[in-house]
Formats: structure tokens, C-alpha cells, sequence
């Protein structure tokens, strides 16, 4: 009896081992974020960041100021002002002894010709035309590869129509080319908040935030003479040296931007109509015209993102952990990175994008890797918003050694997906088709304020083929749909000896080709499904709970009601941040949104919060001027958590949620 009982216990010992391993080590395990120790008194709103040939490194401020910072890695770096009195940088590169800058108004040029630390010589290299619009930044420089400069400026909105972006002077809504003497080079237009410009292998790309026009955020190839889908900047299309051909007058004989009236004069917003029959996807759009220019990636709003900043290649070859040559791009509102894999077919890129790292103290703007392959992360919310509670900040990612269990990269079959692994996969989970998950969605194209996914369907696996290494497995996916985003989801995917989970097991992987070639026969597959319904068993009875003084439970009953616990704001703050809630909204004061506590007071039930995280009312707060995008992502029971939490505010004093 005693040996039996000492089997049962190992043997429930070692079950308990296997699930506890069940998990992988949590972001913060990998990635370490490290803050830059800052001297007493300086206010990093960083708006660009750089790396010097010497190691050290510099930042240009939204307060006008640019930084050198000497032994950037050390515990205590040495700040140097280098130059002040600009006006908004967002974007700072070095180049040949001299830094430039995009200022508001001009691509500036910042030089030390006496050798005091300090420039001297401030010139503009080339002036753009501001209507000063608040909303009209200009982002950049990055260097081209024959020594010139990409700019882009953001548009403005109007006046009494202050959802729709407006480009009020030229180039607003266009990405310029300006060579080191001062000539412009228009290059493409389109663009609405074009904050991420990112140069890849020689190429030019960039991101882009939901809005008018705009169903999701992005990242674009940007093609001279290439039109992103903006329609605002084809105003300026007929100025000599224009690439961009198509006129705003055409685009919009083809397109209703939607401007109407009510009785009384007044600008009616657009809304979107979710009864619409036949919606306008935007490769639709590109077969009108063909200078539409797809994403490479659409990054989920609200998933991946909700206002994407920088883009840069990990360049350390290795250093940085196994993602070498890839994209990482920056979140200002979530602030977070994220992390491309992309690919071409048929000539064009698209690829695959992935969450990466969260947690920045503020909204990551920039980014650049220092001498040590660490990465220097700027950061700043002022105006924006964001899930970082600090208005500013200046942090490092260090990887730690450990290598992550992730999916390196998704690539495009002619029958499905190949998905690669940075180790070795357990066969036993990788050849069950139950560990798979597919399905797709797109976007709207629409003069309307961002866009719910829309044409949802499952993508059934239908096969799996597992390599002799364990780091790949290729899954045959019925339906394919070319242009739409196709969410993997690879929750019951193990490592094959410490049998983690993925640290992130959904990859969104942009179909903008179906490759061409050979299809998996699939007797050469796994076919087996371990979610295949079988004869159930008869449902046992639910024993009735006991209670006692030591029982516990999340729900009380009161007469014939069942009442959910409430969480505590500690429990659903982690909720609140990965939905991005917090970008928006605080718990006491009103932020981009109302307060937490105004919405409670609308005795709102919880099913019916749930069902405004769906389909927002932005009616019902007409005195807030960004309105709240659809969060059909959110899942349900996360919904219903935070709806309760919500209405728990209704008698909170001020105090008790932060």
C-alpha cells in the first residue's frame, strides 16, 4: 500500500511538473527593460533617437532640444546639450559630422564647426509650407541609399469637420525626397499620420495609423509615384514634379467622401453602417487604380497597435536574439513593439506580423540599436495617450540570452502556410490539428473613421506536415483568400523538451499573393484531430458545493440571482492594458475618452458596456472629438470583467482605482 501510494504521489508530481511547464517564460523573462538614468531636470519627449559612429548616442526632443548621450549603456551616462530652440523634432539622423532633423516646417541641418560640443551652424537644408495646424508633424529624416533624405508630413483636419484629414498646403499627406543641397523630389502620397519611416535593404517603407480612409494601421512599401490610399494629399498630384498622376477630382467622382448636412447647416459625420451590403475593400479600390499601393502588413487596430511608429531592421545578426533581418515597429499609443517577418511574392512584399515586447513606460516612438546591440527606445505621450502612464521616458531592451519559443516566421504556400519555429517543435502537438487555428478578415475602405474587421470566416486546417528538425511545420488551410488577413492561432503548439507554449502564439500574416507551385498531397500529411467530436460520454450530475468557512467561490447567490464577483482594479488593470483601454481612458479624469467613473454613471449594464466595446455610440459623447473604434477583438469574458469593474465605480471615492 505504502509503494502505491508513493507511485500515485510521484506520479502526480511529475503531472503537475508537465503542466507547470506548460507555459513559456513570460516577455519580461527575454527582453529586459531598462531605464536610461536621466540627470535632475531633463524632460525627455523624445521624438527621435540615432546612434554615433563612437557609441554614443543622441535624441532630438518634441521641446526643441537635441541630446548627446556619452556611455549610453553605462549606470550613469553623461547628457550634453548639443542644440535648442527647435520647433517639434521628430526624427533626428547623423550624417557626414552633422545631424538633421525634421522640424514642423524644414529638414534641418545641425553642425559643431568649432569642436566645442555644441552646434553652432543651424541650416535648412529644404522649407515645406504649414498652415499651423496643430496636427500637421512632420516626421524623419532617414537616409537614402544615394545619400538623400525621406520626409513626411501628416495632414491636418478640418475645422468643423475635425474627423476628416485635410492637406491645407502642399505636401501635406506625402512623403518627400530632399538631396543634401536643398532640391525636393516629391515621391508619393496618400499618407494620413505617416509617423514610421524605416529604410529596409535600400527600401523605403512606412507606417500608418487607422483613421479616415484608414481601416487599420499599417506598414507600406512606399513606391515612387505610389498612392497609400489617403485621398487628401492628391490635391497637390498636379504640381510639377508629381509622380501620382490620379487627381483628387477623379478619386472622388469614383468615390463619395461623404459630406452631408443636416436641416440646420451643420457637418454630419460619417458613421460606419453595419448593414452595408457591399462595402469597398481597398484592392478593390486598386483594380480602379492601380497606383493604390497594399500594405506589406495590416497591423490589427487595437491588437497590434493603435498609433505604429518606427520602423528598423534588427541589424546585430543574432545579438538581439533570433529574429535577425526582421522589422520591429513601435506603438505609441499600446507602447509596445512589435515584431515583421516579410517576404516577396509575385514581386510584391507582405509577410507576417507578431507582438513582440510591452510594457514601455510611455508611448514608443523611436528607436534605434546602440554599440552593445541593445535597444535604445524614446518615448512620449503628450497630446497622444498611452498604456505607459509616464509622459515621457528614455528606456533600453536588452535581450537576455534565453531564447524565446516563438514562430520566426509564417510564410505563404499555393495550400496554406509554413510556419518556422526558433526551436524544435513536440511532434506529438505539432501533427494534431487541433493545435491550429485559422481564420481571415479585412478592413473597410471607407471616408469613415477606421473600420471594424469585416467577412470574417474560418479557414479550416485541413493538414500538417511536421520537418525531420522539428523547426517547421506546413499546414494545408482550406479557403485562402487573396488580399485578406489570415490570423494563425497555435495555442496547442509545445517546445519539444521543455514542452513551453508560444510566448505569442498568433501571427496575422497579410495575403496579398497566393504563391504559385507545388501543393501538399494530403496522404503526406497529419490528418489527425484530437477536437473531433467522438460519442460523449453521459453528462454527470454537478455536485452541489459545500459551504463552509473555508470554502471559496466567485459568485454569491442572492434569492434566485447569481452574482459575478467584482475584480479589483489590480485584476483587470492587466486586461485594461492588453486591450489598450488605457491609452484612452482613465479610471477619475477624463483622458482622449471619458472617465471610467462617468461611464458608470450611465447605469450602463454589464452585457451592455460589453456590447459599446462592440459597437461604440460615439453620439453618446458628443463633446469628446476622437471617437472610439470598434474592439471586436476583445474577448468576451474580458469584456464582461472590465464591465464590471466599471460599474463597481458608480460609489467608489476618488481614491480607490488609480
Amino acid at each position: 500500500m505504502k509503494r502505491i501510494l508513493q507511485a500515485t504521489l510521484l506520479s502526480l508530481g511529475m503531472a503537475t511538473a508537465a503542466l507547470a511547464q506548460d507555459s513559456s517564460p513570460a516577455e519580461s523573462d527575454l527582453y529586459k527593460i531598462v531605464k536610461v538614468s536621466t540627470p535632475e531636470g531633463i524632460v525627455l519627449e523624445i521624438g527621435g533617437v540615432t546612434s554615433l559612429p563612437n557609441g554614443d548616442v543622441a535624441v532630438s526632443t518634441r521641446r526643441g532640444d537635441v541630446w548627446v548621450i556619452e556611455n549610453p549603456s553605462s549606470p550613469r551616462p553623461h547628457f550634453r546639450k548639443f542644440a535648442s530652440g527647435l520647433h517639434e523634432i521628430l526624427g533626428l539622423v547623423y550624417k557626414d559630422g552633422s545631424f538633421y532633423c525634421a522640424q514642423r516646417g524644414e529638414l534641418t541641418r545641425l553642425t559643431d564647426t568649432n569642436g566645442d560640443g555644441k552646434a553652432d551652424q543651424y541650416h535648412t537644408v529644404y522649407a515645406w509650407p504649414i498652415s499651423g495646424h496643430y496636427h500637421e508633424y512632420s516626421f524623419g529624416p532617414k537616409i537614402a541609399p544615394d545619400g538623400s533624405f525621406f520626409v513626411s508630413a501628416n495632414v491636418a483636419f478640418g475645422n468643423e469637420e475635425w474627423w476628416r484629414g485635410e492637406s491645407k498646403v502642399p505636401y501635406r499627406g506625402w512623403v518627400m525626397k530632399i538631396s543634401p543641397d536643398g532640391k525636393m523630389e516629391p515621391w508619393a502620397t496618400g499618407m494620413r499620420s505617416p509617423c514610421g519611416l524605416g529604410m529596409i535593404d535600400g527600401e523605403l517603407f512606412y507606417t500608418d495609423n487607422q483613421g479616415d480612409w484608414m481601416g487599420s494601421g499599417g506598414v507600406w512599401h512606399v513606391k515612387k509615384g505610389a498612392f497609400v490610399g489617403h485621398p487628401a494629399g492628391l490635391r497637390w498630384s498636379n504640381l510639377p514634379g508629381s509622380p501620382v498622376k490620379l487627381t483628387q477630382e477623379e478619386f472622388y467622382k469614383t468615390y463619395d467622401e461623404r459630406r452631408r448636412r443636416d436641416a440646420n447647416g451643420r457637418a454630419i459625420k460619417p458613421e460606419n453602417d453595419a448593414s452595408e451590403k457591399n462595402p469597398l475593400l481597398l484592392f478593390e479600390a486598386k483594380k480602379k487604380f492601380p497606383e493604390i499601393q497594399l500594405p506589406v502588413v495590416w497591423l490589427p487596430h487595437g491588437v497590434l497597435g493603435i498609433s505604429n511608429s518606427e520602423i528598423i531592421t534588427d541589424d546585430t545578426k543574432g545579438a538581439f536574439g533570433p529574429f535577425a533581418g526582421q522589422m520591429l515597429v513601435g506603438d505609441q499609443g499600446q507602447s509596445k513593439i512589435m515584431r515583421v517577418f516579410m517576404e516577396k511574392v509575385n514581386g510584391e512584399f507582405q509577410g507576417a506580423a507578431f507582438d513582440f515586447r510591452s510594457g514601455f513606460q510611455s508611448g514608443v516612438l523611436r528607436m534605434a540599436f546602440g554599440k552593445d546591440n541593445s535597444l535604445f527606445v524614446g518615448e512620449t505621450n503628450r497630446g497622444w495617450g498611452s498604456a505607459g502612464e509616464a509622459n515621457e521616458g528614455l528606456q533600453r531592451l536588452v535581450w537576455t540570452g534565453k531564447t524565446p519559443f516563438e514562430m520566426k516566421a509564417v510564410r505563404a504556400m499555393p495550400d496554406g502556410f509554413e510556419v518556422e519555429f526558433t526551436q524544435p517543435i513536440d511532434a506529438a502537438s505539432a501533427e494534431d490539428l487541433a493545435s491550429y487555428k485559422v481564420k481571415s478578415f479585412i478592413y473597410k475602405y471607407h471616408s469613415t473613421y477606421g473600420s471594424p474587421t469585416i467577412n470574417e470566416e474560418e479557414n479550416p486546417v485541413k493538414g500538417v506536415k511536421v520537418s525531420a528538425d522539428g523547426l517547421k511545420a506546413r499546414i494545408i488551410v482550406d479557403n485562402l483568400r487573396q488580399y485578406y488577413v489570415h490570423q494563425l492561432t497555435l495555442d496547442g503548439i509545445r517546445e519539444k523538451n521543455s514542452k513551453f507554449s508560444l510566448v505569442h502564439p498568433n501571427a496575422y500574416y497579410t495575403l496579398n499573393n497566393i504563391p504559385t507551385g507545388e501543393k501538399l498531397a494530403i496522404s503526406q500529411t497529419s490528418t489527425k484531430n484530437s477536437a473531433t467530436p467522438t460519442t460523449a460520454a453521459p453528462a454527470k450530475t454537478p455536485a452541489k458545493a459545500v459551504a463552509g468557512k473555508n470554502a471559496k467561490t466567485d459568485v454569491t447567490k442572492v434569492g434566485a440571482t447569481v452574482k459575478t464577483k467584482v475584480p479589483t482594479y489590480e485584476e483587470v488593470k492587466p486586461l485594461l492594458s492588453k486591450h489598450t483601454c488605457l491609452a484612452c481612458h482613465n479610471a477619475d479624469k477624463r483622458q482622449v475618452g471619458p472617465a471610467y467613473k462617468e461611464v458608470a454613471k450611465r447605469n450602463y449594464s454589464n452585457e451592455k458596456i460589453v456590447d459599446l466595446i462592440y459597437n461604440p455610440k460615439p453620439q453618446n459623447w458628443p463633446g469628446y472629438a476622437t471617437e472610439m473604434p470598434p474592439m471586436p477583438q476583445v474577448p468576451k469574458g474580458d469584456a464582461l470583467k472590465i464591465a464590471a469593474w466599471i460599474n463597481s465605480l458608480k460609489n467608489a471615492p476618488a481614491s480607490a482605482n488609480p
